[in-house]
């Protein structure tokens, strides 16, 4: 996994002590250090990236900052209101520590002068801050340089002088990392020998998903439960400076530009050669972002691209790989809660199979509906409040479900049958509260039959299957064709058939179907001719399906197997099909 990701960073071109980071705003000075303006840079959400800014070691020790770019309140002292004294003291000293580094560079490096002689004038710094409050800069926005026209950060110079400074800093020689470990040893990943980090650099951007903002750590080991044979901090996995911030800088990488919510993790993946969102089956699995993408089917899409692969009209992806890892932050420490690799074909190959199995009617135009969302099959697991967002009602679902069928879609796995438990739960309480019917809830339903450990269910299909060998389907096909009934004889009687006999109905067939069909005899008296013949012979057809005689009771799968009979049932009735009757067309079923 690590080899992975290391090769990923090693592409950017990282080298220790630098590293990128999202910019909000550039002070703008002459040459002589006066202060021309506070220029914003990208949009009002976000700053844009710049690599290769100086990344300061040992920040935990506390007193120091970072080279050249830090936050608007170690550069300006620039506070919020009310700001806590001792965050106040705290910032000053890192803001002495900075302005200190800033003159010692400027002795060697000509370009720096100016930010030396801004930072020594406390009318300039009063100027800026006035221009930070004006402008609503917040404190912790990172603030980078221009000097008469020139970003000091990509001067050679200037970088030359980092390297050296942060080298002597260290006490080291150019590749190691820290003085105090002097006996060389094999590096974890490049299996050369060298001195290890004691500590690694923080993977950001995991604030989300339970990481902290100053950064979270993928290997260390701080307590003495993680450490062995006599090793320190992070030499019980031992790497050298150059491999861990290629690992560090992938990572950060990755989860800055190709990472996915899931729920209350984050899932980055990538693929060993580049492959454009329109070919990503991954990106198929979310939803594709453009309309002209979303108006497509992905499981078209995907199965299109399968068979460029299969014909070789796609050679160039069929030897292509996945990785996808699932992460989370937890107490300073990133989670590594799943990995995943592969071929790219199957990928592709598993991402047919989960639309394929999610496939079903739609209830309202009787075609196929709509292929879901990677996050469409997650929110089928939990009862949604529609006055709050989508992810404030994902937080409600543990990772680890959605990590579950994020496996499933990836590795064409069966679903658990307590997550199918839960969406038959979920299906039951909004079909009674009169909620509108989740496609991405019945469609996972179907997906667990179809994906049967024991081996796949053919008769699963994505509409109504008369011939379907359960007797467990046929009795919700029966509900379904009762409830209709109801309505065409009496309208909208609020609290129906459905709302009032479905549990029963769904684990006790044998004794309430039969209560319900004596009923019926009541309803058909009072339709015409025509349309009550039709619904006998519904009756009549489904009642055949079933043997002797509705099954007495059944278990979880044919509480899900009823559901489904149910569902499909009502979309064929829906859709007016198989009949030619005007009241059924026009709406008297519904």
């Amino acid at each position: 996994m690590l080899s992975a990701i290391r090769e990923y960073g090693a592409k950017l071109g990282g080298e220790p002590g630098f590293k990128a980071r999202d910019i909000r705003w550039c002070i703008d000075l002459d040459g002589q250090g006066r202060l021309l303006g506070l220029l914003p840079l990208g949009d009002e959400r976000a700053g844009v990236t710049l690599d290769r800014c100086p990344d300061m070691h040992a920040m935990n020790a506390g007193g120091k900052s970072h080279f050249l770019i830090e936050s608007a309140q170690t550069i300006a002292l620039h506070f919020k209101t009310g700001e806590d004294d001792k965050k106040i003291e705290s910032a000053k000293v890192r803001h002495e520590f900075f302005s200190h580094l800033i003159a010692k560079a400027a002795d060697k490096v000509a370009s720096l002068t100016g930010i030396r002689t801004f930072l020594a004038d406390e009318h300039n710094m009063d100027a800026l801050r006035g221009k930070m409050r004006e402008q609503r800069v917040k404190p912790t926005d990172w603030v980078t340089w221009h000097v008469n026209g020139a970003d000091p950060r990509v001067d050679e110079l200037v970088q030359s002088w980092w390297r050296e400074w942060r080298r002597a800093d260290l006490a080291i020689d150019e590749g190691m990392s820290d003085a105090s470990l002097v006996e060389p040893m094999i590096c974890l990943l490049s299996g050369e020998s060298m001195v290890p980090l004691a500590t690694h650099p923080k993977i950001t951007g995991l604030t989300g998903v339970g990481g902290l903002a100053m950064g979270d750590v993928l290997v260390g080991c701080d307590k003495a439960a993680f450490t062995s044979f006599g090793l320190d901090q992070s030499a019980n996995a031992a790497m050298g400076s150059v491999v861990a911030q290629q690992y560090v800088d992938g990572l950060n990488d990755l989860i800055k530009k190709h990472s996915r919510r899931l729920a209350n993790s984050l899932v980055v993946y990538w693929f060993k050669e580049r492959v454009p969102e329109e070919e990503d089956p991954l990106a198929f699995l979310y939803g594709l972002e453009s309309e002209d993408q979303q108006t497509a089917s992905a499981l078209l899409q995907a199965r299109n691209l399968l068979d460029a692969i299969r014909s070789g009209q796609r050679a160039d992806l069929a030897d292509n790989h996945y990785y996808a890892m699932t992460l989370s932050g937890a107490a300073g420490r990133v989670m590594v809660r799943d990995w995943m690799e592969g071929p790219f074909a199957g990928l592709v190959e598993n991402v047919v199979s989960w639309f394929d199995d999610l496939s079903v009617v739609d209830i309202f135009s009787g075609a196929i509906a709509r292929d879901p969302k990677f996050f469409e099959v997650c929110l089928a697991l939990i009862r949604n409040d529609r006055n709050k967002s989508i992810s404030e009602n994902l937080k409600k679902l543990p990772a680890v479900n959605a990590s579950t069928l994020w496996r499933a879609a990836a590795y064409n796995q069966h679903i658990p049958s307590p997550l199918f438990a839960q969406a038959l739960d979920c299906f039951r309480s909004a079909l009674l509260a009169d909620e509108p019917f989740s496609h991405a809830r019945i469609g996972l339903i179907k997906a667990y039959f179809a994906r049967n450990p024991e081996g796949e269910d053919k008769s699963m299909k994505p509409y109504l299957n008369p011939e379907h060998p359960n007797p467990a389907y046929h009795c919700g096909r029966l509900l379904a064709i009762l409830a209709g009934l109801q309505r065409a004889a009496l309208g909208d009687v609020g609290s129906g058939v459905v709302q009032r006999f479905y549990p029963a109905a769904s684990q006790t067939p044998g004794l309430t179907l039969g209560r319900l069909i004596a009923n019926s005899r009541n309803h058909l008296g009072k339709l015409d001719a025509g349309l009550s013949w039709w619904y006998e012979n519904e009756i009549a057809s489904v009642l055949g399906q079933m043997g002797d005689a509705p099954p007495r009771v059944l278990d979880l799968q044919g509480q899900g197997l009823f559901a489904l009979g149910y569902y499909q049932q009502l979309a064929n009735l829906r859709a007016g099909k198989k009949t030619d009757t005007n009241d059924i067309q026009s709406g008297a079923i519904a």
